[in-house]
């Protein structure tokens, strides 16, 4: 009898443990790709491949089977492409997160940064022959674990956090950092800002250097404003839509009554390039503080060195909350900080901010 129930309680551990996995779904026409992943992600204890399918179609069937945290979705099959069975998959299950596995093509970015408009969480440049190597394989589990997210209790606990900090001085510039589902979130954010708000507003976003023209255009259209790629001695006006290149930080530096933005390559505690924190740190200086600092869903602790910068120096912080994000991971570390002013839906932020701006921010 204690040896019976030793053994159930043994197979209710597993049962528990099998739980707790990543749930994940690779769906791609190359039975290459899916092998090798599967084999990559087969050796993890905490990762669990539920289900392979060479097509979206059935890719969609398995994913009404059975419940998935993460679909690697490659975009270019036949049939329905990925880039259609996207919002299928993401109305078909809400909390099931996206990393899209791209191709390095001009039209593969293209398609990429589109999919991550609608919502896909991050990206993975689909390798070159042999370029599946340890580097690779330790990004890619990266992502995976980071957009697992939190638990519904965690959520919730992060959820009636509330926020700890009045507005401060009225900012002349808005400065937005994000990452890994932060390009959904920039188009909620930025769409909901009318046309005739002028104040600057400059964005740091963490992607390949060859997206960035793409997401640059994107911004364009969700914003209304021509977007600028910072460089050296670029005047930062009003009406501006600033955005960093992915090769260097954006850095911004006060000239008389002028504003500009600089690149900067230094190395960084978070290891991005580009950073948020040097964009912050510097707009704080610049600015002596009127800013509107806003940190949208990321991984990591990008912008919280900055964001200490930006509070001290009088200005505001306001962060993505946990919900809404992909991965509550930069939003998260500036509010349980205690330096945000609100924690919203990227709709409510862009809101918030407004309401700080007051009536010099309009025509």
């Amino acid at each position: 009898m204690v040896a019976a129930l030793r053994q159930n309680s043994d197979i209710n551990a597993s049962a528990d443990e099998a739980d707790t996995r990543v749930k994940v779904m690779l769906v791609d026409d190359s039975l290459t790709v899916r092998t090798v992943f599967s084999r990559m992600l087969a050796k993890e204890a905490d990762l669990n491949v539920v289900a392979t399918a060479s097509t979206a179609e059935r890719g969609l069937d398995e994913l009404r089977a059975q419940a998935v945290d993460v679909v690697l979705l490659d975009l270019e099959m036949p049939g329905m492409g990925g880039l259609e069975a996207l919002p299928k998959i993401l109305a078909l299950s809400p909390s099931t997160k996206v990393l899209v596995i791209s191709s390095l093509t001009a039209e593969g970015a293209e398609h990429t940064v589109e999919a991550l408009r609608m919502g896909a969480a991050d990206t993975m440049l689909k390798p070159r022959p042999g370029g599946f190597n340890d580097d690779y394989r330790d990004q890619l589990l990266g992502k995976i674990r980071a957009l697992k997210g939190m638990g519904v209790e965690e959520v919730r606990r992060a959820s009636v956090r509330p926020a700890s900090r009045r507005a401060g001085k009225r900012p002349q510039v808005v400065a937005i950092g994000a990452s890994t589902g932060g390009i959904h979130a920039l188009n909620l954010f930025l769409r909901k800002l009318p046309k005739d708000f002028e104040l600057p507003i400059l964005i740091t976003q963490h992607l390949p250097a060859s997206f960035i023209p793409v997401f640059a255009r994107q911004m364009e259209v969700a914003s209304g404003r021509q977007a600028i790629l910072a460089d050296e001695g670029v005047e930062i006006r009003r009406g501006n839509l600033v955005i960093a290149p992915g090769h260097g930080h954006m850095v911004v530096h006060r000239k008389g009554t002028r504003y500009v933005t600089g690149l900067a390559y230094h190395p960084v505690k978070s290891g991005c390039m580009p950073s948020v924190d040097p964009m912050f740190e510097t707009l704080a200086e610049a600015y002596d503080g009127e800013v509107a600092g806003v940190l949208l869903s990321g991984m990591g602790r990008d912008g919280t060195d900055g964001a200490v910068s930006i509070v001290n120096a009088g200005g505001s912080i306001y962060a993505q909350d946990a919900h809404s994000c992909a991965v509550w991971g930069m939003p998260r570390a500036v509010t349980e900080m205690g330096l945000t002013t609100a924690a919203l839906p990227p709709e409510e932020l862009a809101e918030t901010v407004l309401a700080s701006a007051g009536a010099q921010a309009w025509r």
